[in-house]
């Protein structure tokens, strides 16, 4: 696990609790890096609700509850599909705020619109509008590192929602 990701948690998982609030993550091209930093941290399941490693489509289907005929008109990639991932792991967990990430971390599988490094993120929250992001990490990065960042601008999002004067 990557240093600076552990400590980025241990920062939000602080802010978080102060706050009472509770998280979860719905995590498809990151595989899970966003929950495994914020499980590196002693007591963490007192503010990391659950985590939902949905990578097939059949996963987001199954366990958020996405549409088929959503992924099939949108793609897994997109802000459809991110929006729902979020809503489906606000739904189906205890949180109050949900992060959902998909994305194309390569080396293959990008497309014109979608080139290798477009990564998706959304979050949700109680009672708030969902808050979608397209991020392009560089394309020239090799796939762990495009999966780093991107469970690194996760976090990041996590803590500015819990600490919005935080990144501003």
């Amino acid at each position: 696990m990557k240093r600076h990701l552990v400590e980025q948690a241990e920062k939000l998982l602080s802010a978080a609790r102060e706050r009472k609030l509770k998280l979860a993550t719905a995590e498809s091209c990151t595989g899970g890096l966003i929950a495994a930093a914020l499980t590196e941290i002693p007591g963490s399941s007192n503010v990391f609700e659950r985590g939902f490693v949905t990578y097939s489509n059949e996963a987001k289907i199954d366990l958020l509850g996405v549409a088929k005929e959503l992924i099939a008109r949108h793609g897994a990639v997109s802000e459809a599909a991110v929006e729902a991932m979020a809503l489906g792991a606000l739904e189906n967990s205890r949180a109050h705020l949900a992060l959902a990430v998909s994305g194309i971390a390569g080396p293959e599988g990008g497309s014109a619109d979608k080139p290798v490094g477009t990564v998706f993120f959304a979050l949700a929250r109680d009672e708030r509008p969902v808050k979608i992001v397209r991020k392009n990490f560089d394309p020239d990065l090799d796939r762990s590192e495009i999966r780093t960042q991107a469970a690194a601008f996760g976090l990041d999002m996590l803590m500015e929602a819990v600490e919005p004067h935080i990144l501003a």
